[in-house]
């Protein structure tokens, strides 16, 4: 928990600070589903758009929320990355990360744990893409910017989770801005101040997409790619419907940070 608050704190700090500025909306999407009785797992996904991404983003969050370990997200954070030494791997596993391995494929104890975590009512944050990918590198398909495919592992986790979460889409702009990859040291490891982010939560999949991923689960065949599609265009009609055809702006409307 200690962990956990100082971190949500700095970060809700920063936001605060006058060195960047924020446009948040769709917040209530989130601590609907995260508030809700009987309780049930939450899934957001969202784009990655730089290693800042979690936490700043969570900076966000009433300041009660960094105090109850349910109302804060688990998440998966690469062991090449945030354990490579002692104190970080102390650091990151009390900051609720679960240490994921590139390369050793979707079975292994970090994806078991997410599917646990979410059976017992716990938020999971994804990355669908596995990794940071700034909007420069977006492809793009009849004008419209595409993120790349979403990795298995989060197909797997919906496919094996008992029952079904609570699916909310996000988009992150100007992240990217923030903290641009490719700058060499020290830069690299230093935020650009007087940044415009953005934070946009949508609606919880209802309808034809959860129809769709019903239907895929109950088949019980290997459909993994067929849901994290699904999950991809959740994420992507959102950032269209936010910033428009190049994937890239910031949200026009704001609501106020708890």
């Amino acid at each position: 928990m200690l962990t956990v608050a100082a971190v949500g704190l700095t970060c809700k700090a920063f936001l605060r600070s006058g060195l960047c500025s924020l446009d948040l909306a769709g917040l209530h999407h989130l601590q609907a589903a995260l508030e809700a009785q009987p309780r049930r797992g939450v899934r957001p996904v969202s784009n990655h758009i730089s290693t800042l991404d979690d936490p700043v983003t969570w900076g966000v969050l009433p300041t009660s929320y960094y105090f109850n370990s349910h109302f804060m997200r688990w998440t998966l954070g690469a062991s090449d990355i945030m354990f490579t030494n002692p104190v970080f791997s102390w650091f990151f596993r009390n900051g609720q990360v679960l240490e994921t391995f590139r390369g050793k494929g979707i079975y292994q104890p970090s994806i078991d744990t997410a599917i646990a975590k979410l059976d017992q009512g716990e938020w999971i944050h994804l990355f669908g893409e596995g990794k940071v990918n700034q909007p420069d590198t977006y492809a793009v398909l009849d004008d419209i910017a595409r993120l790349p495919r979403f990795r298995w592992g989060v197909g797997r986790i919906l496919q094996e989770v008992q029952a079904p979460p609570i699916i909310i889409p996000m988009w992150l702009t100007g992240f990217n801005k923030l903290m641009p990859e490719g700058r060499v040291f020290p830069y690299k490891y230093l935020p650009r101040v007087g940044q415009k982010l953005s934070v946009t939560f949508g609606a919880p999949l209802a309808g034809e997409k959860m129809d769709r991923i019903q239907g895929l689960r109950a088949a019980k065949d290997d459909n993994r790619s067929e849901i994290t599609s699904i999950l991809r265009d959740a994420v992507q009609e959102l950032g269209y419907s936010v910033s428009g055809p190049s994937l890239g702006g910031a949200a026009t409307w704001k609501d106020s940070m708890p």
